[in-house]
């Protein structure tokens, strides 16, 4: 059987995470075609086949999916032997670092300004996504630590605090004089949402006591930036978190307000394998992060 190698398993991975042969090329940085000569190398060399190859989406055939669990052990021992050449009193080389959307664009300036100037030969690696896959890829060895919306309880990762924010009510300008509905008025008011997948669609359902359920004068939306566009534009009313006030509200005509105490709020922390090498250097990078 000809030789496995790395570069095979890590697209293979890619592919598996991502359902998508040209997605899984771009995180790779390579293009589509090289990425799917070696995944079809890697199933020559088994003399299986990994995925189910369909017009619109990929899979992983039973067999995939059993090999693609062990290779992943196989991944996150590598990066942890690579992990300890890096070991010392400053972080230095790349470090893969998720965030989720609805902090990366009001975060993330000044987290890689500051990183930047705490460690100069720290190569950041960003990746903007939601939640489940943030944990998937920290868990898995893609991503060396996220920044995200605690609590995870997600087994065998470390959960480290940052700060707290709070969210504030975002609805026409012209309903600006208005008192501040309460969560069971709120409710009953056509609430902008974000799309499923969002941690904060979650956290806004919460403080409505509506738990999972969606009212139906409710609308999704894709970003926190189109739901105050919409707002702006008489749909509804939105929830955002306290750090987008500045940027999405700036050339929207809508009024912000804030709830009474106890207001809803959310807590945002960073995670990592409690097995990774840099655990201590991580510890260090929070509070870095967290003087930002």
């Amino acid at each position: 059987m000809a030789s496995i190698t790395l570069k095979q398993l890590r697209y293979c991975d890619a592919v598996a995470r991502l359902g998508h042969f040209g997605q899984a090329a771009e995180v790779c940085a390579v293009s589509q075609p090289a990425l799917s000569v070696q995944v079809k190398a890697l199933e020559d060399a088994l003399g299986k086949q990994l995925f189910e190859r369909g017009a619109r989406q990929v899979r992983l055939t039973a067999f995939g999916e059993d090999f693609v669990a062990r290779s992943r052990d196989v991944l996150r021992a590598v990066d942890d032997l690579e992990d300890m050449g890096r070991v010392g009193d400053d972080l230095a080389g790349q470090l893969r670092l998720g965030i989720i959307p609805t902090v990366a664009p009001y975060l993330l300036p000044r987290v890689i300004g500051a990183l930047a100037r705490s460690y100069p030969e720290l190569e950041l690696n960003v990746r903007e996504t939601q939640t489940d896959k943030l944990l998937a890829g920290v868990r898995d060895g893609a991503l060396d630590t996220a920044i995200l919306a605690l609590p995870v309880s997600e087994p065998g990762l470390v959960e480290v605090p940052l700060f707290s924010e709070s969210f504030v009510l975002v609805r026409p300008a012209a309903d600006g004089d208005k008192p501040v509905p309460d969560a069971a008025s709120l409710a009953r008011m056509r609430l902008l949402l974000l799309e499923e997948g969002h941690c904060f669609r979650d956290q806004a359902l919460s403080f409505c006591q509506m738990g999972a359920a969606v009212p139906r004068q409710s609308m999704d939306g894709s970003s926190l930036s189109t739901l105050v566009q919409m707002v702006s534009a008489g749909i509804g009313v939105t929830l955002i978190p306290e750090m987008a006030v500045p940027v999405e509200t700036l050339s929207a005509d809508v009024a912000v307000a804030r709830f009474p105490d106890p207001q809803p709020a959310r807590q945002i922390g960073m995670v990592w394998r409690q097995t990774s090498p840099l655990a201590d250097q991580f510890g260090v990078m929070a509070d870095v992060v967290r003087g930002v």
